[in-house]
This record gives C-alpha cells, sequence and structure tokens, in this order.
C-alpha cells in the first residue's frame, strides 16, 4: 500500500525542545493501514513504512497517534534540511508500508 498526501510538519509538544517533527497521515489512510495490518503491528503500534518527500527517502515506522486519530510519521532532522522544511510548512510525502 502506497499513499501519497500534502501535510504539515508539527513538532511532538512533549519533546519540542528535541525538535521531534511529524508529519499526520489523512484519516483514511489511517483507517486502511489499521484494517490491513490488524494484529501484526510492532511495539507502540508502530507499522514500518519507507518514506519519501521529494527525491529524499527513508526507512522508519509510523505510530499511532490516539489524540489525532491517525498515524504519525517522523521526519527526520537530515530530511527536513535537505528539502528545507521547517514546523508549519506543508509538503508532499509518501509513504509505502514495508515488512506487513
Amino acid at each position: 500500500m502506497i499513499v501519497t498526501f500534502d501535510a504539515e510538519l508539527w513538532i511532538w509538544e512533549a519533546r519540542r525542545d528535541e525538535s521531534w517533527t511529524f508529519v499526520s497521515l489523512p484519516d483514511d489512510a489511517a483507517d486502511d493501514i489499521r484494517e490491513l495490518t490488524a494484529g501484526l503491528a510492532r511495539g507502540f503500534g508502530s507499522v514500518r513504512v519507507r518514506a519519501r518527500i521529494g527525491p529524499s527517502t527513508w526507512t522508519t515506522s509510523i505510530f499511532p497517534d490516539r489524540k489525532r486519530g491517525t498515524y504519525v510519521l517522523p521526519v527526520k532532522r537530515a530530511i527536513r534540511a535537505a528539502r528545507s522544511l521547517e514546523a508549519g510548512d506543508t509538503t508532499t510525502v509518501e509513504v509505502e508500508l514495508i515488512d506487513r
């Protein structure tokens, strides 16, 4: 499953000083992912993915966020720097489920 969407980067409030930056997946994609990965999620309910912003790709996990009711994708500092992105910017993101 591959999901492409536009999302705003935001900083996790609990770790503001460490700049943990995320994007939230669309609700409908989160519903599909929950269905596809039922019983297969890893620690903390995480799901392994390959992510892409522009030409930059990386392998990571998405995590369920009960507050937002969706999954969130951490965007590494190196990716943000390579794409000149900061919290509050909107970008196109591609997420592909792997290791299902």
